[in-house]
């Protein structure tokens, strides 16, 4: 029996660098790893930390990535700098342009042993426009915006104020030909609150989510069955 259709698909983002701008796209593939080319890059520190939004054991906070933006040529990233010019990952001059721009000495990597993503390979990001419209109703004066939460799949569920998704947790949704197990509730991080993609910078934003929601919007979702998703692919919940 088909299952309960739950949304339809209206935007689809992949990340080639980690904490990068990234890109639009009208289809996207899921393997076992997840969307095919996120966040399969970084840039590494002398330390061998990767730069990113935040500081963890494995990560080292680096502002100025949200600067920049990254898409791919067949398989190798690009980057956008602010002034914009752009640089090829395959470019060994790109690794001093990136050390010039985030002022810190770095080298352009690509995944090694540890996944970059944050929940781990296999997972993607889920978010509806439920979720979206009832952040912005925890915060009336703050430009809440998909962007911010850096979702690989936006689903459109009608005239929904909730975050309908996180009633999803345990079961399988299949968008495409693809099927995801929804694993948990996405925790949010401070990238929500920064400035980025023309969006102003905003405290509120996280200390709504954790005062209301446990710092929590969104989903991830364990590919079980990789397929590949377009724009405007129905979501179906089994």
């Amino acid at each position: 029996m088909p299952g309960l259709e739950v949304g339809e698909v209206i935007a689809l983002s992949r990340f080639p660098v980690k904490s990068m701008l990234g890109e639009r796209l009208g289809s996207i593939r899921l393997d076992e790893r997840g969307v095919v080319g996120d966040r399969l890059w970084a840039v590494r520190t002398p330390e061998g930390k990767y730069g990113a939004g935040k500081s963890t054991p494995r990560f080292r906070s680096a502002p100025g990535l949200k600067e920049l933006a990254a898409e791919y040529d067949s398989d190798v990233p690009c980057i956008t700098f602010p002034d914009g010019t752009r640089w090829r990952g395959d470019d060994p001059g790109v690794h001093a342009a990136l050390s010039t721009a985030l002022g810190k000495p770095v080298q352009l990597a690509r995944e090694g042993a540890v996944s970059l993503l944050d929940a781990g390979p296999g997972f993607v990001h889920l978010l509806s426009t439920g979720a979206l419209e009832y952040a912005r109703k925890l915060l009336l004066e703050s430009d809440v915006d998909e962007r911010r939460f850096r979702p690989n799949i936006l689903l459109a569920v009608g005239d929904s104020a909730d975050p309908v998704e996180e009633s999803w947790v345990g079961r399988t949704v299949g968008i495409g030909t693809a099927r995801l197990l929804v694993a948990e509730r996405t925790e949010r991080c401070v990238m929500v609150n920064h400035e980025r993609a023309g969006l102003p910078a905003d405290g509120r934003i996280l200390r709504a989510l954790a005062a209301a929601n446990d710092m929590r919007l969104g989903v991830y979702a364990k590919v079980t069955t990789p397929g590949t998703i377009h724009l405007g692919d129905r979501a179906t919940l089994d």
